[in-house]
């Protein structure tokens, strides 16, 4: 029988044991009035360890790993600043296999934290924000634990019965958000690339950020445009009032735009709420490699942190700093890559730190995240460099030509000193 608790009561030590392994909703997911009492009352307890995948709260800081052991399977959203103090073990692996990690003991999981909507007439609460892994955690946990969130929307997609949560904690707050990214016109420039791999009909993967959002308000004239994406931001909201995307042309889940997360702003949660033109779905089904082959004119993209000249992306580490993660990004890569009219686009501006490194370069000085054979378009401000199929010369004469130009000649000498040595 489902405990029903009032926030201001929450003991955790009545739930938690000394150890145990918590995974938390994620993202504008996250269950934040739980959190705020783990970081409060976790070192109490003692021995406690959290895996969340993606965090936007905030709540996650250097200083609330005191309360407990935080890993994740990247440096993402907030996260970031954890990972630079050392306080965050990262878990390398493709957002596909969260899941499956969970259910395999892996990743473990003794106890759930969810955000939930309130439960409908039949008694069964809608995940709201998220699909992902939230179904593979709550199957896992001996305990899941529920914050009833009546700000958040009920989305199409997985259901929580009541009968599956040991404790309710009721709240009335508003729910993670992300605004959309201001764009400037570097990111202009890339997106204003990109888009042109994206035609009437096509289906679409983005993440979210600048060149996202800026590739989207580029399609306007587009016609019949699909979603199959791990995350959704506002901007499908415009695309879908303004009637280009409609789903109309997928092979599959005609009609029905299907990501695992919403990311965004009250403006997109309002929209998914009760609508059925948005599912949410586990990442089983969004990253799945059989259901990303049933898709034509499939254009994924995706970000990186550096390309080398063979084509080896690497969207996770610079240097020492962790600032990404794996993601779904070589799912959707490869997806993209074999659909058929498809694409699958790896963008970013070609230099950081204000212009003073380029991020086209000779070698990668992080981690391969998409391996070059597996690399379809790399997209600067500069240009396109299509790599598929290309020779490794080839490919570096091409990646060189989308760098910044202050940087060309240093990578000509060292694709020609490369080459020598051979590649």
């Amino acid at each position: 029988m489902t405990a029903i608790l009032d926030a201001a009561d929450l003991d955790l030590r009545e739930i938690l044991r000394p150890g145990d392994r918590i995974v938390v909703g994620q993202a504008c997911g996250e269950p934040t009035t739980l959190i705020e009492s783990l970081i409060a009352q976790g070192a109490g307890i003692g021995g406690l360890s959290v895996f969340v995948a993606t965090s936007f709260s905030g709540l996650f800081t250097p200083a609330a790993t005191d309360a407990f052991a935080l890993s994740s399977m990247g440096a993402i959203g907030a996260l970031r600043a954890v990972a630079a103090e050392h306080r965050l073990a990262i878990v390398p692996c493709h957002v596909s296999r969260v899941g499956p990690l969970i259910e395999a003991g892996i990743i473990g999981c003794d106890v759930a934290f969810v955000q939930v909507s309130p439960a409908d007439e039949h008694g069964e609460h809608s995940f709201g924000l998220i699909g992902d892994h939230v179904r593979a955690a709550v199957t896992a946990a001996r305990v899941v634990v529920a914050e009833v969130n009546d700000q958040v929307p009920r989305t199409c997609g997985e259901r929580l019965s009541a009968s599956e949560i040991d404790y309710a904690v009721t709240v009335s707050r508003p729910p993670v958000q992300v605004p959309p990214a201001r764009v400037g016109p570097v990111d202009a420039a890339v997106a204003e690339h990109a888009a042109a791999y994206i035609g009437d009909g096509a289906v679409l993967q983005t993440g979210i950020g600048a060149v996202p959002d800026a590739i989207l308000r580029l399609l306007c004239d587009r016609t019949d445009l699909g979603v199959h994406s791990g995350m959704i931001g506002d901007g499908l909201v415009d695309l879908v009032e303004a009637g280009v995307v409609t789903n109309a042309r997928k092979e599959i889940d005609r009609g029905v735009s299907v990501t695992g997360a919403l990311i965004g702003t009250e403006r997109l949660y309002r929209f998914a709420d009760r609508n059925p033109s948005i599912r949410l779905c586990a990442t089983g089904y969004t990253h799945d490699a059989g259901v990303l082959a049933q898709l034509e004119r499939l254009v994924t993209v995706n970000s990186a942190v550096e390309v080398d000249l063979t084509g080896q992306v690497n969207a996770e580490q610079s240097g020492a700093a962790y600032l990404g993660g794996t993601g779904g990004q070589v799912d959707f890569v490869r997806a993209g890559m074999r659909s058929p009219g498809g694409h699958a686009i790896i963008a970013l501006p070609a230099t950081a730190k204000r212009g003073t490194v380029s991020r086209i370069t000779a070698t990668l000085g992080g981690p391969v995240t998409t391996a070059r054979s597996d690399v379809d378009v790399i997209v600067t401000e500069f240009g396109a460099a299509e790599l598929a199929g290309r020779t490794l010369p080839e490919r570096a004469r091409r990646l060189i030509a989308v760098a910044h130009p202050d940087f060309r000649e240093e990578l000509e000498r060292a694709a020609h000193a490369i080459q020598r040595r051979g590649f």
